[in-house]
């Protein structure tokens, strides 16, 4: 039985697009960067089960069963290894789950002709709009409608006290730069591409600009930055992409829930990828003082921080840390990025 890819057209055996294990995404529906990898599953129309958690802590789906104590979301499991943070849960669903196999892409080819500008496109996503564009947008947020709890929880997040006030004082700033940002958007669309970088299809550099502006589109006070006259081509674009991701969904069976309790059993006994796949750089490890075996905290270096995750770290390359780490429901494998992330010796405890 064969199925017509939505976008392409082309026929896909519907045997291929089976995932050889399950792909299992914890998430809550207010989370930007969980619509992040709703989309990346979209595009790659890669069928998969959710979790749903709550939007502050305690998690003890993820904490408790899995043992990973990774303040953030999304986490994404294949099987029983589980990436942390979108950029490496992106990289990780292109690798496993490629075009070959009669899946999308997320590095689609050009459309005049050559491969996708790949590592380019990932350093656009995590340097530009995950790090540089994102943070102006949480400011929008009713900060003044939040109760204390949530609040407080995010402000752990973030590693201080957050002042509501100061923020809220803070988005006609945040409106300027969104502004300036989505001029270099403008300025990139000039040509009449179709897509940022003039790829057959969206990348992952359209799906990370449109979940930042497509989220605050949502807020209230923000109707003078869509400004049709001043930014004609960005607003074309992302009602295009809207457009797109729609028709993904429209096309493609609704996701399945399923409790954290079921999730973790499963991924506790499913099989794993072999270390050897990540290996482990010697030189690297060298350069980090660090060694197969060593038991490790590994932390992001910017919100989040304060809340390592410590296991044995059993592979690492230039992209990735992997560590073992065990929870109520068994071991499983957790994947950090390289790339903003830290990994320490971990504290031994006194007592």
């Amino acid at each position: 039985m064969e199925k017509s890819h939505p976008a392409t057209g082309s026929l896909l055996p519907t045997c291929a697009r089976l995932p050889t294990m399950s792909v299992i995404v914890y998430r809550y529906d207010a989370s930007p960067f969980s619509v992040k990898i709703d989309h990346v599953l979209l595009a790659k129309n890669i069928p998969h089960e959710k979790v749903n958690v709550a939007n502050m802590l305690p998690r003890p789906e993820i904490t408790e069963l899995l043992g990973v104590t990774y303040r953030r979301i999304p986490i994404l499991a294949i099987g029983n290894d589980i990436y942390c943070d979108t950029s490496l849960i992106a990289s990780a669903l292109e690798r496993r789950f490629p075009s070959s196999q009669g899946y999308g892409t997320i590095f689609p080819n050009k459309k005049h002709g050559g491969s996708a500008d790949t590592g380019l496109i990932k350093a656009f996503a995590k340097h530009w709009v995950d790090t540089t564009l994102f943070p102006l947008a949480p400011l929008h947020l009713p900060w003044q409608k939040f109760p204390p709890a949530f609040i407080e929880d995010r402000g752990a997040l973030r590693g201080g006290k957050i002042n509501v006030e100061a923020m809220v004082a803070q988005r006609g700033q945040s409106l300027s730069m969104l502004s300036t940002h989505l001029s270099l958007i403008e300025e990139q669309l000039s040509d009449g591409r179709e897509w940022l970088f003039d790829t057959e299809l969206p990348s992952l550099a359209d799906i990370s600009v449109h979940f930042v502006y497509a989220w605050v589109k949502s807020f209230r006070g923000v109707e003078s930055l869509f400004d049709p006259s001043t930014f004609p081509k960005s607003l074309e674009w992302l009602a295009r992409m809207t457009g797109y991701l729609g028709r993904l969904k429209q096309s493609q069976p609704e996701v399945r829930k399923i409790t954290g309790k079921d999730a973790a059993a499963r991924i506790a006994a499913a099989p794993f990828e072999p270390y050897s796949t990540v290996g482990f750089d010697t030189r690297e490890g060298e350069r980090l003082g660090l060694k197969a075996g060593d038991e490790v905290s590994v932390a992001p270096d910017d919100s989040g921080r304060n809340f390592g995750t410590v296991g044995k770290l059993v592979a690492l390359n230039r992209e990735e840390f992997v560590i073992e780490t065990k929870g109520s429901a068994g071991l499983v494998r957790c994947h950090f990025p390289r790339v903003m992330f830290s990994a320490r010796p971990a504290t031994k405890s006194k007592l």
